[in-house]
């Protein structure tokens, strides 16, 4: 059997400010989405990177008094460093300034064009520098962007190239109706179908040079620069190969792309109106995700109420903050931070939770079976179902549910610990070899199914049951029994200490 294939990706950030916890958010989704399907086998494409023209950018460089490229150099760094900080695993670090994406996205503009859908014109719009969109008047607040309330909207006139984004509303609202699981969550579908339903007005995707020269040069034309939006969409395609690897591409598209609300237009609308222009085929499907708030306001760099992902990882550590965004945050909807409550899922969740049934499996182990692992013994912790309740989590995106799932196997076995009381039967000369059995094996799928959240944690929890990582394939390593009688189990170091 040939070995499958998956692609995941992200949307890419722009390096206008370092990093926040809400990109830090979707790429450790996407992250758990990669792992989880490298442990069914699977040959994964994990791409991200970086956003690197348009004229927030362009502004930001010329008032630090740099050169855009090195301004983008110091701030790709940055974003590239997440990589070992929340320990990543993506394949592909695209860069929107990389010579191969800037040759594929002329080439996209080109196809475009030559299925008659880039003309030029003069238009008058409302413009959002912070989303880099044109804003009609019922999106603006009081005359500003309610996402960027800081930045003026400007007034803009001028001569551009446009995209016939009106042409496709009827093929985009066919692509709905036949593919319900299109958009994740349900909402957010509903939400761009009537938001295509509404109509469709052209859209530009130029800029001139003379106003904005830090972009991708519009083919034969060198007055005009590629609009950011239209150049790094076009990134999903090029990180595989479109379009001068056709093998590879064909190989990995149509992929998997997770994105934060506000960019639900863009992504699941117009990104789509151009693949059908260009004559790519459409995207599998894209799973939407909330904003992270704080006292129910939107973290942005606009606000500035972000909370750098680097701070968190240097203070609770890489698997804290893996943990607390994966399961500590609705995954369909807005979750709130704070201290309080991330202090509270860590002690809560990891501390008491599965760090403490780590500690007491592998101290009873020691005590009373000389550290070995006994004979083995039947499931009582109805595992199965617990393996598929997990999985169907993950297959809707579902990753606050994921770990609702493992936390209520996790607090089924400590009760189970509590129930059986082995310290006490032990000290009456009952063998408590056969529960102890259970509950090592019990871990041993606990670990597994934390490898995609936390698997730093994870790998030390499989480590201290002797069970190499590299070992493990799904679905077989989920049927019970597999922890072999006279493994080596050990105590080990804590895992999640506790907060001072």
């Amino acid at each position: 059997m040939s070995q499958k294939n998956y692609y995941i990706t992200t949307t890419l950030p722009y390096v206008n400010a370092d990093p926040h916890i809400g990109f830090a958010l979707e790429i450790i989704q996407a992250d758990v989405l990669a792992r989880w399907h490298r442990l069914h086998g699977e040959n994964v494409v994990f791409n991200t990177g970086t956003d690197e023209h348009g004229q927030k950018i362009y502004k930001n460089a010329v008032e630090a008094g740099m050169d855009p490229k090195a301004y983008c150099d110091l701030y790709a760094e940055k974003f590239h460093g997440l990589k070992e900080a929340l320990h990543l695993s993506y394949t592909h670090f695209i860069r929107t300034t990389d010579p191969h994406h800037v040759a594929a996205a002329q080439e996209f503009w080109n196809r475009c064009a030559a299925n008659g859908d880039v003309y030029k014109a003069r238009y008058q719009s409302k413009y959002c520098v912070g989303c880099e969109l044109v804003k009609t008047d019922s999106e603006l607040d009081h005359g500003r962007c309610p996402i960027h309330p800081k930045l003026e909207v400007e007034l803009r006139d001028e001569e551009n190239y446009f995209f016939r984004w009106s042409k496709y509303a009827e093929k985009l609202l066919a692509l709905y109706k036949e593919r319900p699981d299109f958009v994740m969550p349900e909402t957010r579908l509903h939400e761009i179908d009537s938001f295509v339903r509404g109509g469709l007005q052209d859209f530009s995707i130029s800029r001139l040079k003379e106003k904005m020269p830090w972009g991708i040069a519009v083919p034969g034309d060198d007055e005009h620069v590629m609009y950011v939006w239209f150049d790094a969409l076009v990134n999903y395609i090029s990180t595989i190969g479109w379009p001068n690897d056709t093998a590879r591409f064909d190989a990995f598209w149509p992929g998997v792309q997770t994105a934060g609300k506000d960019n639900l237009r863009q992504q699941s609308a117009m990104w789509q109106a151009m693949l059908m222009s260009a004559g790519v085929a459409h995207s599998a499907q894209i799973f939407i995700h909330g904003f992270i708030t704080a006292d129910g306001q939107k973290m942005s760099k606009s606000t500035g109420n972000v909370i750098n992902p680097y701070d968190l990882v240097t203070q609770y550590g890489t698997d804290a903050v893996r943990y607390f965004l994966i399961g500590g945050l609705p995954s369909y909807e807005d979750g709130d931070y704070s201290k309080k409550i991330f202090e509270e899922t860590y002690t809560a969740k990891l501390v008491n939770g599965i760090g403490n049934l780590a500690a007491r499996t592998g101290a009873m182990v020691e005590k009373y079976c000389e550290g070995k692992t006994p004979a083995v013994q039947p499931d009582r912790f109805d595992t199965p179902t617990f393996w598929k309740d997990y999985g169907a989590a993950l297959a809707a995106y579902r990753f606050d549910e994921a770990t609702r799932v493992l936390e209520r196997y996790v607090t089924s076995v400590n009760q189970a610990i509590d129930t059986e009381a082995p310290f006490k039967k032990a000290k009456e000369g009952i063998d408590v070899s056969p529960f102890m059995y259970q509950i090592a094996e019990a871990l041993r799928h606990i670990a597994i199914a934390l490898l995609p959240v936390i698997p730093t944690a994870a790998e030390t929890m499989l480590a201290q049951l002797s069970v190499a990582p590299e070992t493990l394939t799904l679905p077989n390593a989920t049927g019970w029994g597999k922890l072999m009688p006279g493994t080596t189990v050990t105590k080990g170091a804590i895992l999640f200490p506790r907060l001072s």
